[in-house]
This record gives C-alpha cells, sequence and structure tokens, in this order.
C-alpha cells in the first residue's frame, strides 16, 4: 500500500453523543504513509460547556488545562485538510466520525467522504483470541506503548501502531486466508476489504514458502509439528525427604521442602503401585499439583504405562499443561510427552465449518465470526474452541461447528488429539471427558494404569451436569426460525424449490412437512402459554420477577404435551424421508444442492436432539430428579426455561468409578475434601467406601504467616433487614475496603442478582471511578478473560459468584483481600436444594446439618484458599455476614479455616487496622 495516507483520528469528548450536545475537548490525527508516521496533529478543543466530573476523571483533562483553548472552528480547516484523500481510521471509528461530522457541518464544512477502518473491527479478526478488544487490553498484548489511555495523543498513536501491528499480521498470514477473508469482507462495517485487497496483490507477487501450513480444500490451517523422541527416564522414585529434596532443587533453588507434599508423593507412589485408592486433602501451601506430577510421571515412565490427570476447570486444566509439566521437564532434564484431550464439543468440526463457509447468506455477526476462525485456523494447535473471543452472536454460530460425531478425516483437531493422547505418558483431561467414557461404545480411557482426580469435590457438579437437561424457550423459536414456512425464504422454502427442480418428489410429500411443522409450532406456543398461565397465581413472596415452580406441583395438559412430541416426531419422520430421497434421486448433487442437504440434515439432527429433551422433560419418570420451570415475569415467554437435574447422582458415580478400578490405583484429591465433624462427606457423595482411607494435609504453620481474617461486627442482620438496605451496606463497605487496600479485591456472592445491584449501586454513586471493576454476568468476557483482566491492573476489582470461589490463582501481590458479602449457604428457595432438602427429611434426616451446613464450609474454604498462594503472600479475608458470629454455627465455619488471626471490629475500626497492616 505504497503512498496510502492513513489518517489516524482520537478523540476525548464531553459524552457519547453529539445529538445530545456532547462536544469534542481534545482531538489528536496521526499521518501514517508507507506504514511510518509523517505527521501528528494534537489540541485541546473549548467544547463550549463543561466537561462532567466522570469524563475529567476518565481522561485527566480538567477545565483548568482547556481554558486557553479555541473552539473547533479555529481548527476546522486545518483538520478538514489532513482528512483529505486519507483513509480515516479510528477505534470504534463510527464513534469519532460522528463527532467529526458534526464539528465540520456546525463550521460550515461539506461532510467528509471517504473510507474508514475501525481497527475494533480489524483486530477481532485478526487476533481472534485476545482477551479483549478494547485500545488499552490490545496494547498490553501486543507491547504497544501507551501510557496515558483516555488521552488522545497517546491513544491516536497507540491506534496507529495498532494499524501497522495487524497490517503486519495479515501479510504473515497463507494466501489462502487472505482470498476466503477478502471474499467475506464487503459485510464488513469498515472498508477492511481494501487493506485485504492490496494484502492479496503483495502476497500474490511474492514467491514466499508456506511450509507452516496445510491445506484441507480452501481452508489452510497450522501445521503440527513432528513428534519429538522421548528420552528414558533414568532417575528412580526419590524415596527419602532428602533425595527429594535434591531433585527438586534443581530447577528451584529456593526450594523450600514441605512435609506435607512429600507425603502426597509418597502416599500416590504407593498407590499407583499397588493399585490402590486413597483421597488426599491438600490444602492450599501444601503444594497439591506437584505432590501428584512427580510421582505420576516417574510412574508412567518406568512403567511405560499411562497416568491420566483429569480436573474440572479450564484454567487447572491450562495450568497443569503449559505451566506445571514444563517446571517438571526442568527438574528431570527432558521432555515430558503429556497431551490435552477434552470432550469432542470443545473442538471445531472442520468439515462444517467449511460447509457454512460456502453458504451464501450470513448475517454481519456470523460474518465476522467466520473470519475470526479463518485466522484462528492458520494459527491454532488445538482447535479447542474456547480459545477465540467472540461476540454473543458468534457463540450461536460457533455451536453449528462443534463436533459432534467421529470421522476419519486426518485434519481433524478431535482426532488429532486422541491420537496424541495415545501415545502420551500424561494425559490431562477433564470430568466431563471421564463421565462421557461411561458411555461410547469405544471407551477411550482403557488403556490407563493410574488416576489423578484433582477437584474431585466437583466431579459430583460434573456428574450433574452431564445428566441436567435444560429447555430454552428462546431457543426453541430460535430452531423453530432456522427451518421456517414454506411461505418464508427460509431454508424449508429453498429445500422444497431444490427438491421439486429434481421432478422427483410429490407436492404432498412437503404439504405434510408444512402441515406438522406448523402443527408443532402451535401446539408448542399453547404449551408455553398454559405453563405461564399455571403459574399465574403462584405466590413468590421473596423473589420480585423471577417466578419458579416444580413441574410436578403444576396442572398442565398432558395431552396437549403429547401432541407436540407426535407432531415433532412426524416432521423428523418425513424430513428424513425428503433427506434420503434427494440424496439417492439418481444423479449426481451439485455443489449448491449438497450444501443444502447438509444444512438439513444438520438440523434434523438438531430436532431430534430436541425431541428427545422434550420427553425427558415431560414424559420420563422424574422421581430421581428435579424438574422446574423458571421465568422472568418481565419477559415473558421469552425467559421461560425448564430444568432437569439429577437430585441423587452417586449411582453413576459408583458405576464409572468401579471400571476405573479394575485396571488402575485411583487418587480422588481436593483442597477441600473433608469439613470439621465430618471427614466423609464428599467420600458419601462420590460413593466412595468407608475402607478408602482420607489423607489430610496441611501447609507449614508459617505458610499462612501473612494472612489475617477480619469479621465486621457492625453489618445490619442480614436476615433482618431489606435486601436492599443490605446491598447499601455491602456496597458502602466493599467501596471504604477497596480503597483501605487500594485495590487488588475479590468480592465473592452467591447470589448474581446481589452482584449485579451491589456493582450498579458503586458506578452509579461513582464510588470507585479510580479502580476498574470487573463483575461475573456483568462485564462481557469468560470467567478467565475477567481474571486475566484483573491481574493485568492494579487499581481493579472482581466481583464474583460460584466459580469464583474456587479453582482461581492469584499469586502473590496480585490479590490483596477476599471479601466474602455473605456465608455461602444454598438459596432454600432454589429447586435443586429443595429437592434433596425433602429427600432427606423423608429419610429423618436433618436438611440444614446434612446438607445445607457442609456445602456452605467447603465453599467457605474455598473462598479463603483463594487468597494466600504462596508463603510470601499476604492477604486479608473479611467477612461481611454476621451469622459468623452470632449464630451458633458460625464456629463451624472459623474451624474450617486454619490457625490464623481472627480480628472482629466494627467496619470503621476495621477499614483503619486494614490499612494500617496494609501499608506495613
Amino acid at each position: 500500500m505504497e503512498n496510502q495516507k492513513f489518517v489516524i483520528v482520537d478523540l476525548e469528548t464531553t459524552g457519547h453523543s453529539p445529538k445530545a450536545g456532547d462536544r469534542i475537548i481534545q482531538i489528536s490525527m496521526v499521518i501514517m504513509k508507507n506504514w511510518e508516521v509523517e505527521e501528528t496533529f494534537t489540541t485541546f478543543i473549548d467544547p463550549k460547556r463543561s466537561i462532567p466530573f466522570f469524563i475529567q476523571d476518565l481522561t485527566n483533562i480538567s477545565e483548568e488545562e482547556i481554558k486557553d483553548a479555541l473552539p473547533f472552528e479555529s481548527h476546522a480547516e486545518v483538520i478538514y485538510g489532513l482528512l483529505r484523500d486519507g483513509i480515516f481510521v479510528a477505534h470504534n471509528a463510527d464513534f469519532d466520525l460522528s463527532f467529526l461530522q458534526a464539528e465540520l457541518e456546525r463550521s460550515g464544512f461539506p461532510k467528509w467522504k471517504g473510507k474508514k477502518i475501525d481497527t475494533v473491527e480489524l483486530s477481532k479478526i485478526v487476533f481472534p483470541t485476545a482477551l479483549g478488544f478494547k485500545l488499552g487490553d490490545l496494547a498490553s498484548d501486543l507491547k504497544i506503548p501507551l501510557n496515558h489511555a483516555h488521552r488522545a495523543d497517546d491513544d491516536a498513536m497507540a491506534t496507529a501502531l495498532l494499524l501497522k501491528k495487524c497490517w503486519e499480521e495479515i501479510l504473515a498470514l497463507p494466501i489462502h486466508t487472505i482470498e476466503q477473508l477478502h471474499k467475506h469482507s464487503f459485510k464488513l462495517k469498515s472498508n477492511i476489504s481494501h487493506l485485504l485487497f492490496h494484502a492479496l496483490q503483495i502476497k500474490r507477487k511474492s514467491v514466499e514458502d508456506e511450509d507452516g501450513f496445510i491445506f484441507y480444500n480452501q481452508l489452510a490451517l497450522k501445521k503440527k509439528e513432528p513428534t519429538a523422541d522421548y528420552d528414558e527416564l533414568t532417575s528412580a522414585y526419590p524415596h527419602s525427604n532428602q533425595e527429594k529434596t535434591a531433585l527438586l532443587s534443581k530447577q528451584f533453588p529456593h526450594f523450600e521442602e514441605r512435609q506435607g507434599q512429600f507425603q502426597m508423593m509418597d502416599a500416590i507412589w504407593d498407590t499407583l503401585q499397588q493399585k490402590n485408592e486413597i483421597m488426599i486433602e491438600a490444602s492450599t501451601g501444601v503444594g497439591k499439583t506437584l505432590g501428584y506430577l512427580l510421582p505420576s510421571f516417574i510412574y508412567a515412565k518406568q512403567q511405560g504405562k499411562k497416568v491420566c490427570i483429569s480436573t474440572y476447570t479450564s484454567f487447572l486444566l491450562e495450568q497443569i499443561l503449559y505451566k506445571e509439566i514444563p517446571k517438571m521437564e526442568k527438574v528431570f532434564g527432558m521432555k515430558i510427552h503429556a497431551s490435552l484431550l477434552k470432550g469432542m464439543q470443545n473442538y471445531i468440526d472442520i468439515e462444517l465449518f467449511e460447509q457454512l463457509l460456502e453458504q451464501e447468506e450470513h448475517s454481519y455477526d456470523e460474518t465476522l465470526t467466520l473470519m475470526q476462525i479463518l485466522v484462528w485456523l492458520s494459527k491454532t494447535e488445538t482447535g479447542d474452541l474456547s480459545e477465540l473471543n467472540l461476540s454473543g452472536g458468534g457463540q450461536l454460530l460457533i455451536d453449528k461447528i462443534r463436533k459432534v460425531r467421529r470421522n476419519d478425516n486426518p485434519y481433524d483437531f478431535y482426532e488429532r488429539a486422541l491420537a496424541e493422547s495415545a501415545k502420551s505418558d500424561i494425559i490431562v483431561t477433564n470430568h466431563a471427558m471421564l463421565l462421557a467414557d461411561l458411555e461410547r461404545l469405544e471407551p477411550i480411557f482403557q488403556s490407563i494404569d493410574g488416576w489423578i482426580i484433582d477437584e474431585a469435590h466437583q466431579f459430583i457438579h460434573a456428574a450433574i451436569h452431564r445428566q441436567q437437561v435444560v429447555f430454552s424457550y428462546a431457543q426453541w423459536k430460535y430452531y423453530f426460525g432456522q427451518i421456517g414456512h414454506a411461505s418464508e425464504n427460509g431454508l424449508f422454502h429453498k429445500f422444497q424449490v431444490a427438491a421439486m427442480q429434481t421432478g422427483r418428489f410429490s407436492k404432498q410429500l412437503f404439504i405434510q412437512l408444512e402441515k406438522y411443522f406448523q402443527i408443532t409450532l402451535e401446539r408448542f406456543e399453547q404449551v408455553m402459554e398454559d405453563l405461564v398461565h399455571s403459574m399465574k397465581d403462584r405466590r413468590q413472596p421473596f423473589l420480585e420477577y423471577r417466578h419458579t415452580a416444580f413441574l410436578k406441583e403444576l396442572s398442565l395438559k398432558k395431552p396437549l404435551l403429547k401432541e407436540v412430541s407426535s407432531a415433532l416426531q412426524s416432521w423428523i419422520d418425513l424430513a428424513e424421508q425428503a433427506s434420503n430421497h434427494f440424496r439417492h434421486h439418481g444423479e449426481e448433487l451439485s455443489k449448491e444442492s449438497r450444501l443444502l442437504l447438509e444444512r438439513w440434515d444438520y438440523w434434523i439432527r438438531e430436532w431430534k436432539m430436541k425431541l428427545a429433551e422434550w420427553d425427558q422433560i415431560f414424559f420420563v419418570d422424574n422421581h430421581r430428579h428435579a424438574v422446574w420451570i423458571e421465568f422472568d415475569k418481565r419477559h415473558v415467554p421469552g425467559s421461560i426455561r425448564i430444568y432437569r437435574k439429577p437430585i441423587e447422582i452417586k449411582e453413576a458415580i459408583v458405576r464409572m468409578s468401579q471400571s476405573l478400578r479394575k485396571n488402575a490405583g485411583i487418587v480422588w484429591t481436593s483442597g477441600t475434601l473433608t469439613i470439621p465433624n465430618n471427614e466423609r462427606f464428599i467420600a458419601k457423595d462420590l460413593g466412595i467406601s468407608d475402607d478408602v482411607p482420607v489423607l489430610k494435609l496441611e501447609a507449614p504453620q508459617n505458610y499462612y504467616a501473612g494472612a489475617k481474617v477480619y469479621i465486621a461486627t457492625d453489618m445490619p442482620d442480614i436476615q433482618g433487614v431489606p435486601q436492599s438496605e443490605y446491598i447499601e451496606s455491602v456496597a458502602a463497605a466493599v467501596t471504604q475496603i477497596v480503597q483501605s487496600v487500594e485495590g487488588r479485591c475479590f468480592v465473592l456472592f452467591t447470589s448474581q442478582e446481589m452482584l449485579k445491584r451491589t456493582v450498579e449501586l458503586i458506578q452509579e454513586a461513582e464510588l470507585l471511578n479510580d479502580y476498574l471493576l470487573f463483575a461475573q454476568g456483568v462485564t462481557g468476557g469468560s470467567r478467565m478473560r475477567l481474571l486475566k483482566s484483573f491481574q493485568k491492573f492494579q487499581r481493579s476489582v472482581l466481583f464474583g459468584t460460584n466459580s469464583f470461589w474456587e479453582g482461581v490463582d492469584v499469586p502473590g501481590e496480585e490479590l490483596s483481600a477476599v471479601i466474602i458479602v455473605r456465608l455461602p449457604f444454598s438459596s432454600p428457595d432454589e429447586p435443586t436444594f429443595k429437592a434433596k432438602a425433602a429427600l432427606l427429611k423423608a429419610k429423618g434426616k436433618n436438611a440444614f446439618t446434612d446438607l445445607s451446613l457442609p456445602e456452605a464450609i467447603l465453599r467457605f474454604k474455598q473462598g479463603f484458599g483463594r487468597l494466600i498462594r504462596s508463603s510470601k503472600d499476604r492477604g486479608a479475608l473479611i467477612v461481611l455476614d454476621r451469622r459468623i458470629e452470632t449464630k451458633s454455627y458460625g464456629k463451624e465455619f472459623i474451624k474450617a479455616l486454619p490457625d490464623i488471626k481472627i480480628e472482629k471490629l466494627p467496619l470503621q475500626h476495621m477499614v483503619k487496622d486494614l490499612q494500617h497492616w496494609y501499608n506495613n
């Protein structure tokens, strides 16, 4: 793109909308030619109105700073001249351009016309796995200097450098990928097609070697490096403490001997050797991961067998493979043959993706996602879809290209992962994958000689999740929309036209298909109306908007439910008949017909699963399951969801673990397997025999020297005041605590609604404007993306619910405090809990002492476990729920903590003490 002029612009403004009277307060322009900066222009602008305080805080531009600034009209001619003959570039181009056009019009200049490039849109395509697409996030990831974010001069220069990085990244792509990107780029919102066209011109002239890629039809995939030869292990297992210390000191010069860790290693070594079973609770500080990796690796190499490590969270999977195993490689001075294996649906099906790519009609979100995947395929080594950072619309498309069935495609990522695991010494997988193996005709994990089941307490949740069924009204409506009626230009209409053109189809078949589709849709809507009507008269005393009820409590019209099932089955039968007839009508199908047939077959498979879901919810015996409906009365019927969850899961877990015990030693381990006065609470839920020992390992006492616990004594009684009043108190307390330790806080909730309202209150009151707030379910992104974003900034706060109570590793100074808003009891109105409680009551047991309290204490222990991740860490656990002090069961929570100092203070005294302790 020689001599192409790019005008990179960034504005600071008084607000978000020029139509609402907001104006520019600073403009910066960077002129770039031949990918070098030729000229810059920056000035403050008099906006002719006051600057809101939150804008002053955000930009650090004060009224004082612009008091001598000239109005936009004084700069308009220079600005318009700089824009002339250039491509307009900005990070969120429509925002900046809308302000510029309004100011130019106000100054008597014509509307600027030309090409524009939005670096947000471009970055999403070029860097599809980035943690975030804000300019600050991208600058941090790509090592682009950005010293003062939200100042136009620094932001404009960072955007210019980002544009150049994107260009370099495009040129590094294989030509096949650029061709596909260019083909789809005309539906984008900015003129990225212009960049891609010039990249194609350059690539076509060059004779660059594309050895780093392999090609599946028109898709370029990253070539997998050949598997290296692995050395034989000469080291024997280090039985004595001295031998262990000597071995580990090679990699860790400042290695601290931990008696608990060495005990764990020996216990696991013996269990694997003798093919026994053991439960090991290793508290934070024991060094659990290293504790099982060392004996597992030596055992696998010595015996020529495989050891499989199963865990629950993706975070721990990645940590084991990419952080802990490389440490072990340094300890032994050799490469460890380890592989990651997830369930099939975690991987892309490249055949389905290619078919989707060939289809003509795609929405903007779908087009953007397709382009992101094209770039990602040229870079990914795993094909794991979780690597992608996609919009909500993109996630819908992703569900269409997940791997759902096995094939012999040598380019398939799942098959590649299976092949890799067959050659590995250590396989790292997740609990869901392990449980799924029970149902496979050809089990994958038959040749495993040793099992380490980490996060063992979560095995129960994984088993429940695997057996649960979730019905969503919105999803069913989306599925209906994908088929469409004959009168609409949807899939049904297109399939009918193509089929009738063959001259071999009876019109009657499609009349019948349309009839059963219409019956299914009509009866479905009638069932939804019936469900909502059945719940209208039910009182919901504690829940303002969310209505919930067990299905068995409602008077539903069974014949109507059966009509949906029957009509849908008839439609599926006819749809399959039409598909088979089309496929075998005697002539070779055209490419268009083949793609159309693939889409038709895809939706038949999807509707079969939907029918199975319907029958399971409404017709299968549910005495061992909790089945309930819930919806938000503000969004009916769109918010209707029906859940079917098992009440007891022990039987499925016992069946699975029995098959494992035949050939292998099994180690169940976690930081939380026991609670005071109930050592076998988790063991019983897992169906583990009383003969299996539970080994409890504690960290050395000095490990927690940097920890402190505070209990606020003057917070309102959570059960004695309205929730809104308690939330106000929580918001005030969180604000003061965050300011006293200057950020780096986790705030843990048990309710998403309470979290959301607390964050909203803090934001509305502008109490923490100097801090970056990341909130689960409020801020976009997955749990891991929120965590990584939180870790990037010193003055940050992360608000989380269930999944942040455990499995999150934030070492050292990256976490100063964990604030527990309320003791983590399950809500008594939560349907699964209610069903379990009723079952316990029927057996003559106490639901509080046998279920509610043990579960809450386990979560509490997990919450504390987030705080201290090494002996050098310092941090405070702050409990805002007074019940820990005022209720008789409160001491059970305290007993679950290590022996550390506990301060019970009014909030104001606590904040001062915390500030003094933290600063010293």
